[in-house]
């Protein structure tokens, strides 16, 4: 069972450094080792954090903000939604976002592969302007403290759409991902919903996947990230719609 927890932290590690989607990974693992769907979400969150941090810190050189809003103030964005989501979660239940999911990252998948494969550079409106970034960032970071599956192909497709690569916008979300957990992890750490041991392995496998993740990050082409993403986001959209949802 430990090492269904180290591999499963590893997979998602170097998922959540390509694309996201980490927890859908973590949070079955955790569920077959005996916690509960909430505690499973809890303990799933705080692990993965160390390994977010790593992958952003690893990519720090790809780091920036979009053309109409600075790394600054997506980073505050994060950090302020991920405290609300993080709140949220202990007072109400994540049944509702749990059903939503699979429609999110339906949609979050269709918006990125439009904006890297179809979408023509240069027209009016090309790009979203900075208070529908800044919306949107928000928006995405609430749900991310709260229920924090998919959130990477939400940022992607956000990222993407404010005119961001798609190498630097994964380097981007991988460290507003950590962000916008933290205030979330700080919460849930002090909550008593967090189960520590199964925490510890599945961030260890985490930080190796997180690592390898974002070596393929910087060495492969931007394409092939591109089609990565999108196979990602089809076979999670899957997978999410074919998974019983209680």
């Amino acid at each position: 069972m430990i090492l269904l927890i180290l591999l499963a932290g590893a997979f998602a590690g170097i998922q959540n450094a390509l694309a996201g989607g980490g927890s859908f990974i973590t949070l079955p693992a955790l569920i077959i080792a005996g916690l509960s769907p909430l505690q499973a979400n809890i303990t799933s969150t705080v692990a993965l954090f160390p390994g977010q941090v790593v992958t952003g810190l690893a990519n720090r050189s790809l780091v920036s903000g979009t053309p109409q809003l600075s790394f600054p103030t997506l980073f505050t964005l994060s950090l302020i939604g991920g405290a609300l989501g993080g709140l949220l979660l202990l007072f109400t239940p994540e049944s509702v976002f749990a059903r939503l999911v699979p429609w999110l990252v339906l949609f979050a998948t269709g918006v990125f592969a439009w904006g890297s494969f179809f979408r023509k550079p240069g027209a009016p409106g090309d790009h979203l302007g900075a208070v529908s970034t800044g919306i949107a960032q928000l928006g995405i970071a609430i749900y991310g403290g709260y229920f924090g599956g998919g959130i990477g192909f939400l940022m992607l497709a956000a990222l993407s759409l404010a005119g961001m690569q798609t190498r630097g916008g994964a380097a981007t979300k991988n460290v507003l991902a950590a962000v916008m957990n933290a205030s979330a992890v700080l919460i849930f750490a002090f909550s008593g919903a967090v189960n520590w041991y199964e925490a510890v392995v599945l961030g260890a496998g985490a930080i190796a996947g997180g690592l390898i993740g974002a070596k393929m990050l910087s060495v492969f082409p931007e394409n092939v990230l591109r089609v990565i993403v999108v196979l990602i986001g089809v076979a999670l959209t899957v997978g999410l719609f074919l998974r019983p949802v209680s």
